[in-house]
């Protein structure tokens, strides 16, 4: 003798709610536990993005500082933003950074991530030595460079020593050169993390394709150009608009290099470091940094939307 019984269930109870499916067997849905578990991601991602961002937002129209909440101004924030020949020089700044800064996180961690694949014994050695510089603070690795760029440093030093230069150059500075100083000091903390992703993306190519092309007679170069960088494609864009966002909110090495001055006469503010300077301290402006950081943010989103774009695009050729 057999007993069958349906679940039941209560409505003032929680819990699952069960249910006959068109096969008879008895299923259930649970209603509260999927969002108990998103939970507390959902409440991080509201407290420190959602909530800030908005807050941002609001303060973009007003004329608040920090010691007074302001009043709705609308855009006066923007028409003076756009006058302002600091905002025009840290636009400048970031905009270059990431021109010059984003092919090479793209292409050098792929090289490498290909060098380090076929080391054999050593490449445990060679993944933690290049990945050393990433997990150094920006503020360490600023501070390293600084000593090794200083008219006195190692490098005007070594080129002394060399006779390649008359007197030292000013990587530190020089507006450009020391533009250029931080950018490659971007590239070389950067490369080791990027090569990281480009190792479990090589992961996944198929073996029998660099079989295929040592059968076919290619080299080094040609498997690398028409078997790597085709498997990996997906990982390139993806770390291409990694690498604009990060080149583009630069902070801790111009900071550094620059003492945080920005460089002689600001010349080498960036659009973060104008926030920091407008948004920080007794006479911040806070209403003018919102402005700043929003101008920042819709730069940023057409900058990935355009990415995104060329992309698919290039798929569907």
């Amino acid at each position: 003798m057999t007993e069958s019984a349906e679940p039941s269930t209560s409505a003032g109870r929680s819990g699952p709610s069960f249910r006959r499916g068109a096969d008879g067997l008895v299923t259930h849905r649970w209603h509260v536990t999927p969002w108990l578990f998103l939970l507390p991601a959902l409440a991080a991602i509201v407290i420190m993005s959602l909530v800030p961002f908005v807050n941002t937002l609001r303060l973009a129209f007003t004329d608040s500082t920090l010691l007074r909440p302001g009043t709705f101004v609308g855009t006066e924030n923007f028409r003076r933003l756009f006058t302002d020949e600091r905002f025009a020089t840290a636009l400048l700044n970031s905009t270059l950074y990431t021109l010059c800064v984003v092919p090479f996180m793209v292409v050098l961690p792929l090289i490498l991530a290909a060098l380090v694949a076929r080391v054999g014994r050593l490449a445990g050695f060679f993944r933690t030595t290049l990945y050393l510089p990433v997990v150094m603070s920006s503020v360490v690795v600023g501070l390293i460079w600084t000593n090794l760029l200083d008219r006195r440093g190692l490098v005007n030093e070594l080129l002394g020593t060399l006779q390649a230069v008359a007197e030292p150059v000013p990587f530190l500075s020089d507006r450009w050169l020391l533009l250029f100083s931080a950018m490659f000091v971007t590239v070389w903390t950067g490369l080791g993390y990027y090569m990281v992703i480009y190792l479990a993306a090589l992961a996944g190519i198929d073996p029998s394709l660099y079989d295929a092309a040592a059968v076919d007679g290619a080299g080094t170069v040609r498997t690398f150009l028409n078997v790597t960088v085709p498997g990996v494609r997906s990982t390139m864009a993806l770390i291409g608009l990694l690498s604009s966002v990060a080149a583009f909110r630069v902070f801790g090495e111009i900071y550094v290099l620059t003492g945080g001055t920005g460089g002689v006469g600001g010349g080498n503010l960036t659009m973060t470091m104008l926030i920091q300077r407008e948004g920080t301290g007794l006479q911040a402006r806070t209403g003018y940094a919102g402005a700043i950081s929003l101008v920042m943010f819709v730069v940023l989103g057409g900058l990935l939307i355009a990415q995104l774009l060329m992309e698919r695009r290039k798929e569907k050729l």
